[in-house]
């Protein structure tokens, strides 16, 4: 069905304002039936930016670095120049093939499927105390009492930080991605002065484990490896940040923006208390697919290509948005039901494969289907006691605070 031009020229998926509702879903069916690879304006690029909304196209950018560049203009929607360019493309979330590749194999070594078992007995105690101790407090911001202890938790077991210095980790994230928020974060200023916060705090952490090694992944990184390859300081530094950012705000807007959703379906949530173990796991897909926690990643086309039918140019900006393609009608049947069984479930909610697909996603998984059936066994259930705020954000799909009162089972 053709669309007017003029329903095109109206559609912005850029601003932070259009996601203080949630996911604009209207504009991104939109776009992927009537221009799936769409110019669309850009408050910083006079030319523009392409928006790529379908599957398909999502999958092909992420799997093409050396066409699609994250370390030309940066992996992050906005624009950088200067020394914080500089700075930020020593990331490894900014980094393409060799580079990148280097850095990954050496930070692999924290994050094997076996690490990840190690961690099981810890992540369900972690969730049963947290549940309890929502459970006995009977009320407040869902957020707070369960959402983002867990992966603080966690992190900080992972990365041998003191856990009575875990609530730094949420502080420093908000402050870094919250620039847009007035509540979260204090704007770019304050986003760069949590930045060194942090990396003065991970330059005294790393000095330690290098020191006296333990068991943790830290020690791990600032080790050389068996072929003397090591993280430099600075390396270590921007990869703390990056773990301390993606591996807490994510899981938390997952499990926040996953008890919403099975708040608003609870013939859903019926579902997984009837059954916990059998659909813990494909409930967890489901909800990375319905919150799409990261909306979106920038590439730069690295020379002329075409995509999408579309004819885009070397030095071209590219915005690949998770959200949109994970509700891409040519692939999910019934996109807009939440279905905590559903299977098979191509979503991208880690990534669309590629060098960049998401190093914690097997941590990640593991915390939301235990969180998930813990919660679905000592709870009836949760209700509302006030509206849920989100995020204002066109980068990360999150919840700030849900007030909630919890019936226990």
């Amino acid at each position: 069905m053709p669309h007017p031009a003029a329903d095109l020229a109206s559609v912005d998926v850029f601003s932070p304002d259009a996601y203080e509702s949630g996911i604009p879903h209207a504009s991104f069916a939109l776009l992927r039936d009537a221009a799936p690879v769409h110019r669309h304006p850009d408050p910083q690029l006079p030319e523009g930016f392409w928006a790529v909304t379908r599957h398909a196209d999502v999958v092909a950018v992420s799997r093409n670095p050396e066409l699609f560049s994250s370390y030309e203009r940066l992996s992050t929607l906005g624009e950088a120049d200067g020394e914080l360019l500089d700075t930020q493309r020593l990331m490894m979330l900014n980094m393409d093939p060799p580079e990148h590749s280097r850095l990954r194999a050496l930070v692999n070594r924290g994050f094997t499927p076996r690490t990840t078992l190690t961690l099981e007995s810890k992540v369900e105690a972690a969730c049963e105390r947290i549940v309890d101790a929502a459970v006995a407090q009977g009320e407040g911001d869902f957020v707070t009492l369960c959402s983002a202890e867990l992966p603080l938790v966690v992190i900080a077991d992972l990365m041998g930080v003191p856990q009575e210095h875990r609530h730094r980790l949420f502080h420093w994230s908000n402050r870094l991605v919250g620039g847009d928020d007035v509540d979260l974060g204090g704007g770019t200023e304050d986003g760069q002065a949590a930045q060194m916060e942090m990396f003065q705090y991970a330059d005294e952490l790393g000095a330690r484990k290098r020191a006296c090694p333990v068991d943790d992944i830290v020690s791990k990184l600032v080790r050389p490896d068996r072929d003397g390859n090591e993280l430099t300081a600075l390396e270590f530094d921007l990869f703390f940040m990056l773990l301390a950012v993606a591996g807490n705000e994510t899981t938390r807007n997952a499990i926040s923006g996953g008890m919403l959703a099975l708040v608003r379906h609870p013939e859903q949530w019926e579902r997984l208390k009837a059954d916990p173990e059998g659909l813990a796991g494909t409930a967890a897909d489901e909800i990375v697919r319905w919150v799409s926690p990261v909306n979106a990643f920038r590439r730069t086309a690295m020379r002329d290509t075409e995509l999408g039918g579309q004819k885009i140019a070397a030095g071209d900006k590219v915005v690949v948005y998770y959200s949109s393609a994970n509700h891409d009608e040519s692939v999910f049947a019934d996109p807009y039901t939440f279905d905590i069984g559903r299977d098979p479930n191509p979503m991208l909610g880690f990534g669309g494969g590629g060098p960049h697909f998401c190093l914690g996603r097997h941590l990640a998984k593991l915390e939301l289907e235990i969180m998930f059936r813990t919660l679905a066994r000592k709870i009836d259930r949760v209700e509302p006691t006030g509206p849920a705020r989100r995020m204002r954000s066109n980068f990360l799909n999150g919840i700030k605070d849900m007030p909630v009162r919890i019936i226990p089972a």
